[in-house]
């Protein structure tokens, strides 16, 4: 007989959907997805980027006993040298601002089930067959306090707790009491408690968050925003990317050398976040490494604005750059 509470106060009403992955392995962040992966296969050398996100190289996965060898990429956000995998080993490649999906095919031709695909910025390119490939939820797609998805053959045969996020929601229901600036540092620290965490499962909350989403007008819409931005942008961009076939974008990713517009852009409340901004200070990541982390910006295009607020930021980068 079910145990199901029945009665007293309500809790939140949520739509009862499905996930957009609803067979993935759902954990409770990337480097956890990582850490399963190298814990599960136990590879003996893992290559990874140098311009990736420093969760990808905390201590909880340097103390594996895995060794991890840095690499460079091109200004294609391409591997830029020759790397010889072998079979006892794995490379990591980060799907930069869903950009590099064809690239990804002719990655998966070169080393097959070495390659692990991080797909935490290109939620909505779907896995490939037989790739280890990572999904990221909160902060930068959805409004969830955490939560992951991964795909791979090779499982591990453990029973995880459940993570609990309820106390994890504060910069979340903030933003929609008071503001998005009141409640940026609670944003912070949200981003602080995940660190070395040990692998758990998805949150019951993230769960119940994700089933209730709409992904087919979410995926349009960023689509959407990203290609009217970039009709509009792309003549001060410096980045080289083809535009034929963006999947439902994180971002569109600006990258302009200009020191202030960043800042003139947060200031008119269009928040623009720095990504990966340690690598500046890094030994090893070459110069177009560093230049990208201090240049690029990652413009908002997602499913909270209509084309007024992108039309917005397109206005205010004519006015400072004095079109």
């Amino acid at each position: 007989m079910s145990n199901k509470e029945i009665g007293g106060y309500f809790g939140l009403e949520l739509n009862e959907g499905e996930e957009y992955y609803p067979d993935a392995i759902k954990l409770n962040s990337a480097r956890n997805c990582f850490k399963y992966i190298l814990i599960s296969q136990k590879p003996k050398k893992v290559y990874v980027p140098y311009y990736i996100d420093k969760s990808m190289r905390e201590d909880s996965l340097m103390n594996l006993g895995v060794k991890f060898e840095f690499y460079h990429i091109d200004k294609k956000f391409e591997i830029a040298e020759d790397l010889e995998v072998r079979q006892d080993e794995k490379i990591l490649y980060n799907n930069y601002y869903s950009l590099k999906s064809e690239y990804i095919g002719k990655l998966v031709a070169i080393y097959g089930k070495r390659l692990i695909v991080d797909n935490t910025r290109a939620f909505f390119c779907k896995p490939i067959a037989g790739i280890d490939t990572i999904y990221s939820l909160g902060s930068k797609y959805f409004g969830v306090p955490n939560g992951v998805y991964l795909y791979t053959d090779t499982k591990m045969d453990i029973t995880f707790e459940y993570d609990a996020t309820y106390d994890k929601m504060r910069h979340l229901l903030g933003r929609i009491d008071v503001s998005a600036e009141a409640f940026f540092n609670d944003f912070q620290q949200s981003k602080k408690w995940r660190n070395n965490q040990e692998i758990r499962y998805m949150s019951k909350l993230t769960q119940a968050i994700l089933k209730s989403i709409d992904y087919k007008r979410v995926k349009l819409i960023r689509e959407r925003n990203f290609y009217y931005l970039h009709s509009f942008l792309k003549r001060y961009n410096l980045l080289e990317f083809d535009d034929t076939n963006i999947i439902g974008p994180s971002f569109y990713p600006l990258l302009i050398e200009h020191e202030s517009l960043r800042q003139t852009l947060i200031e008119n409340k269009i928040y623009v976040p720095t990504f990966w901004k340690e690598i500046l200070e890094m030994e090893g990541p070459s110069e177009w490494e560093k230049y990208v982390s201090k240049y690029l910006l990652p413009l908002p295009i997602d499913q909270r604005y209509d084309l007024e607020d992108i039309k917005r930021i397109v206005q205010t980068i004519n006015k400072v750059l004095g079109q």
